[in-house]
């Protein structure tokens, strides 16, 4: 049986999703005896987009979920250094701050600190990480998958020769907070964003789709005894115009509304599609007219193509702030929100994740 784990964006909100990891890897290491288990052993391919893909990438080299987590928090306020104020302009935040932490995290253990390639040995499982291709205005997901028809060495386009420290980099250049990254193949130039601003800011559907469709060379069966995929969000908060008359929504609510709006339908579709091409063993309800989507639905069992989970908080289902404290801004670059968030994982963690969800359904 293969395992997917897949990991959304969503800036510092990724420390929530470390609590739910943290949770995982403490099942497994009860469960074999090994204390020193990292989540690479027990899982075959990481994806992940912006926040997401810095987390698979650490996964896939072998990190601990508790190494992780510290990054983030001893960095966290360094990935948001924010550009002088005339040059604010352009971009909100800095990019080398963050590209040299991923340079520093990400190379080869030589003299030389040679930067680590999508194609290293040091990577310890199929790796994907989406970011959107600003240039030709398509999604790119890109694996470490030497059979993959743009990973043939001989191209002047491999992706296998592009350091992962710019993968990330264009990832998680979420437009407006960082500028785009630029990433030359060959003759040709392109400009790279955030992986979020496609269809796959949950990218579980598209890495089943790598790891199953015929066309990416990876070719792994299907079937509920076969495949199972772990999917786990940095947490929701529904988008929202404000409380206002319709006539006194201005411009800028629309524009506030907007993109958040975008992202969070496409994640309820892709979990949606999910939930009906898999067997949902756990997730929350879509809606009140869909619920869970945990019985069979289109296909029956015989037909369903993996076994499926899905964490994730809606945070405007959690109880009201006290009277005077604020609510909490899950705006991605809010680091000051990190303490909160932490807490928040971990509760979920504790209540939700469980052992059977780490198997498929017996029988």
């Amino acid at each position: 049986m293969k395992r997917i784990l897949a990991l959304d964006g969503g800036g510092v909100r990724g420390i929530f999703t470390l609590q739910i990891l943290a949770r995982i890897e403490s099942l497994f290491r009860e469960e074999t005896g090994r204390p020193g288990l990292r989540l690479a052993d027990v899982f075959d391919l990481f994806a992940g987009t912006s926040t997401g893909a810095i987390i698979a990438t650490c996964l896939s080299w072998g990190k601990s979920v508790e190494e992780i987590e510290r990054l983030y928090l001893d960095f966290g306020p360094l990935m948001f250094k924010r550009e002088p104020w005339y040059r604010q302009w352009r971009s909100r935040y800095r990019a080398d701050t963050i590209a040299a932490l991923f340079k520093e995290t990400f190379r080869e253990d030589d003299d030389a600190g040679t930067p680590a390639l999508m194609g290293t040995s040091r990577l310890k499982t199929t790796l994907l990480t989406v970011m959107r291709n600003a240039t030709t205005g398509s999604p790119w997901p890109v694996t470490n998958h030497p059979a993959a028809y743009y990973n043939d060495r001989a191209r002047a386009d491999c992706n296998l020769n592009i350091p992962l420290w710019k993968l990330l980099r264009a990832s998680t250049a979420a437009p407006m907070f960082f500028p785009p990254e630029r990433i030359d193949y060959g003759e040709r130039r392109f400009l790279f964003v955030d992986g979020g601003i496609t269809p796959f800011n949950d990218p579980a559907l598209i890495a089943v789709l790598t790891a199953t469709l015929p066309q990416y060379r990876i070719g792994w069966p299907t079937g509920r005894d076969a495949l199972h995929v772990i999917s786990i969000g940095t947490g929701m908060d529904r988008a929202h115009l404000p409380a206002k008359l319709a006539e006194q929504i201005t411009l800028f609510d629309q524009f506030d509304f907007l993109i958040p709006a975008l992202i969070d339908a496409a994640a309820v579709q892709q979990d949606t599609l999910c939930r009906i091409l898999g067997d949902c063993l756990f997730g929350a309800r879509i809606d009140r007219e869909l619920g869970d989507l945990a019985a069979p639905t289109l296909l029956g069992p015989a037909e369903q193509k993996f076994t499926y989970v899905r964490y994730d908080q809606l945070f405007d289902e959690l109880p009201a702030p006290a009277p005077g404290q604020p609510r909490l801004d899950l705006r991605l670059d809010r680091i000051e929100s990190m303490p909160a968030l932490q807490r928040i994982g971990h509760e979920y963690a504790t209540a939700n994740v469980k052992r059977e969800h780490l198997h498929p359904r017996p029988g």
